[in-house]
């Protein structure tokens, strides 16, 4: 049962790494070796003698392998039903009157709330429309503000929306945006627009979901009410009802770097804690009733109202994966003792997990899936927690000591950063909040007296100083380079047999194991080359340029809402995976936002030499560069530098740009050339075609340049044809958001550079763009949706 339940979480899982969804016939193959396993099972049951072990055996692997395709198939057809709940591309874009129900706590933003939307009707003829969309409504486009202010859950509104498909930012060991979208069974995004028709039908739709989402809403909404101007009424939330997004990104900051993030949710040891509390109280009523006891026994009592009581926690905390693990792995425990058959810990831990892959077969996408089901499975494989195991405290400590060192692999392989310190932030948070807050939490949830929520307040705020004191510590955090895919490999096999039991030989070799983690690099550039990444930021420009030894960041991103920017979500994932801990220059062409938004985040996180931009004086990014005493210029052109062979020089703006009070702040973009042996890359900003004409004149044949990176994003006030055939490129490179409110690139402009013979390509349609320009350049660059492509992703449909 064992090697059965393994195949089938491993055929599951093995889905999710697919380009593509294998065809219909696929699922006939793959009946194929159930009957050769079938046939070969009962062969080996009737053969004697020394063969029939080995028989038995062969057929039962055979039998494994195929439950594994079987699984396989069996995820493939779940993703391609929910592929085919679509927006077709001609709807992208256009006005659809719907009627739906709220289908989940609101989410409030700056810029308005958003939610999700399950769609009963639909109002425009002809239209077709996912079944589940993911919708803002912004302040600014609302028009009936008295009556559409609030947002509740359960509630049927009929809106006049506006939808896209699908479709995020892909970029090298960036965060899967459609990943999370098709787990959530949401297949459109969008505004609601303003219209007269939106209004409010009923108060409470009444549908089974609606009676858990409205109690989670209330909940959540009597935390943040009682806890008002307490710091962490978000963190109190998220423990009473798994709601993490009311928590600011300082916190989480805080949180992630003394590991303790795992514990800011409703945890598989949570879970474990309530029920087993409701469980040891009907066990201690139970058994004190005689009639009781003769009409069941008062384990097995015991045994389903701990069940129910995690059910009900679950359902409160949305049913995430961690506590969907610990409900089933429950459930499961709760079963075996009930047919009098408990099975072993692994064997429940092997139900939890093909359970959780057959309800949701995407669930493996998620980190918290593989950090939740590895932590567990550690403690099994340790044996923490046997019975003669040794003191409370000792057994703690080993709990501790296997799962900060098991989980340094997928750590290295998720996050690329460890905390150095979680060991002690463990030892105090996990008792602290398991055994105190949540507790606390829970009672006033059933008896709501306001002093039990402000008592786990006050005790999660003290917890908080210490966690301050570790975050702040000097190499609190290890972060590094992303590790190659056999290395991990090869670090599992490390952990584990350092884990191994007492009596296993050479458990210390297990470390030799573990050194290709932090030992092999990514690969840089060689001397005289360089490597430009166009990066997918949406609507915005940031371009990684890296020599042999150093790096520079030609602009930051946008700014996406109060909390979340470009730096911190997109860019500083990507340095941090490709070794790069310092950049030795930081480059803002101009101010506006889509360049400009990820700076501040990212010169509070990543060491920056110097610092250049066309910035007026009292900008926000210089004057914090002031107060930190750290220097900031202006781009001049005529600067120029070399590093390790390769020459840097910026074209824009000149001095006398800054001078005319008629410049836009586009038209002061710095304008950057990179040039080596083995080719060229033009870097522009956002210059206009006033700028555009100046450089053709001021440099001539200088512009040319083997990448060009177009633009203003493919405007139609910027790429005359002068430019381009002065820069005369191979590949053009344009950086807009995917159906962006601007309409960039303008189809005109695209034909230019396609009449004049260039390659062209989009960050919306190609991801994250890598060219490694060296004597060797085969001009074709990277394009991240293609390389590393999986099922899911959306497929623009291309102009």
């Amino acid at each position: 049962m064992r090697l059965l339940l393994a195949a089938f979480a491993l055929g599951v899982l093995a889905l999710q790494q697919q380009a593509e969804l294998p065809s219909a016939t696929g699922l006939a193959w793959a009946a194929l070796p159930v009957g050769v396993a079938l046939v070969a099972l009962g062969w080996g049951r009737r053969r004697r003698g020394p063969l029939r072990h080995s028989s038995r055996r062969m057929a039962q692997f055979a039998l494994a392998a195929a439950v594994a395709l079987v699984a396989f198939h069996y995820a493939a057809w779940r993703a391609q039903a929910r592929l085919a709940d679509e927006l077709p591309h001609a709807w992208e874009g256009r006005d659809v009157e719907l009627v739906g129900v709220v289908d989940e706590l609101p989410q409030p933003t700056d810029r308005g709330p958003r939610f999700a939307f399950a769609v009963e009707r639909i109002d425009t003829p002809e239209a077709v429309v996912p079944s589940r969309l993911s919708l803002t409504w912004y302040r600014v486009a609302r028009a009936a503000e008295a009556t559409a202010s609030e947002l509740h859950a359960g509630e049927r509104w009929r809106l006049t929306v506006r939808l896209k498909r699908p479709h995020g930012t892909i970029n090298p060991h960036g965060f899967d945006v459609e990943a999370w979208l098709i787990e959530n069974e949401l297949r459109a995004t969008g505004y609601v627009r303003e219209s007269e028709a939106n209004r409010r039908l009923d108060a409470f739709a009444g549908r089974p979901d609606d009676y858990v989402a409205r109690a989670r809403e209330t909940i959540r909404d009597r935390i943040l009410e009682v806890l008002a101007g307490r710091p962490y009424a978000g963190v109190i939330a998220a423990l009473a009802i798994g709601d993490e997004r009311a928590i600011p990104e300082e916190q989480w900051r805080v949180f992630n770097r003394t590991g303790i993030g795992h514990l800011i949710s409703i945890s598989g040891l949570h879970v474990t804690f309530f029920a087993t509390l409701v469980g040891a109280a009907v066990f201690w009523l139970w058994r004190r009733s005689h009639r009781l006891t003769l009409a069941l026994p008062a384990r097995k009592a015991a045994a389903i109202a701990g069940v129910v009581a995690a059910f009900g926690y679950v359902l409160l905390a949305g049913f995430q994966v961690p506590a969907q693990r610990t409900l089933y792995m429950l459930a499961t425990a709760a079963v075996g003792l009930w047919l009098g058959r408990p099975g072993t810990a692994s064997t429940v831990w092997l139900w939890a997990l093909a359970v959780v892959l057959a309800w949701d077969p995407w669930a493996g996408v998620a980190p918290g899936f593989w950090l939740s089901f590895g932590a567990v499975g550690l403690l099994l494989y340790t044996g923490v927690g046997r019975v003669g195991a040794g003191s409370a405290i000792g057994t703690a400590a080993r709990a501790q000591w296997a799962i900060t060192l098991g989980l340094v692999p997928l750590m290295l392989m998720l996050f690329q950063q460890l905390s150095l310190v979680s060991p002690l932030a463990n030892a105090v948070a996990i008792p602290t909040v398991t055994f105190l807050v949540v507790p606390l939490t829970l009672a006033w949830i059933a008896l709501p007296w306001d002093l039990l929520l402000v008592a786990a307040h006050q005790l999660f705020a003290w917890l908080a100083i210490l966690l301050d004191v570790l975050s702040a510590t000097p190499g609190a955090v290890w972060q590094q380079h992303a590790p190659p895919a056999w290395s991990i490999a090869c670090g599992v096999i490390g952990v584990l047999w350092l884990l191994a039991p007492r009596g296993v030989p050479g458990r210390p070799v297990g470390a030799a194991w573990l050194v290709p983690l932090f030992v092999v690099v990514p690969q840089v550039p060689p001397q005289g080359a360089f490597r430009l990444t166009v990066l997918d930021v949406g609507q915005g420009l940031a371009v990684l340029v890296q020599t042999h030894a150093h790096a520079l960041l030609y602009d930051t991103g946008p700014r996406f809402n109060e909390t979340a920017n470009a730096g911190d979500r997109i860019i500083a994932p990507v340095l941090r995976a490709n070794a790069v801990a310092r950049l030795d220059g930081m480059i803002v062409t101009h101010q506006d936002s889509d360049h400009s938004g990820g700076a501040l985040s990212l010169l509070q996180t990543v060491p920056v030499g110097w610092f250049a931009s066309s910035l007026p004086a009292d900008h926000p990014i210089l004057r914090a560069r002031r107060q930190e005493k750290l220097d900031a210029e202006r781009c001049g052109a005529g600067r120029r530098w070399r590093w390790d062979g390769v020459d840097f020089t910026l074209l824009h703006p000149a001095a006398a740009s800054y001078l005319d009070p008629k410049l836009k702040a586009n038209d002061l973009s710095c304008v950057l050339r990179i040039s080596a042996p083995g080719g060229s890359a033009l870097l522009t900003g956002d210059i206009e075609a006033r700028t555009e004409a100046e450089l053709v004149r001021r440099e001539g044949t200088a512009l040319r340049s083997n990448v060009l990176v177009v633009p203003h994003h493919g405007s139609r006030t910027s790429s005359t044809p002068a430019f381009i055939a002065a820069v005369a490129p191979d590949a053009a490179v344009f950086t807009p958001g995917y159906r962006n409110r601007f309409g960039h690139p303008r189809p005109e402009v695209v034909a230019r550079y396609v009449e004049a013979g260039i390659e062209t390509y989009r960050t919306d349609y190609d991801g994250a763009l890598t060219f490694d320009v060296e004597p060797a350049m085969s001009r074709v660059p990277r394009r991240e949706r293609e390389a590393d492509r999986r099922y899911w992703w959306d497929a623009p449909q291309r102009d």
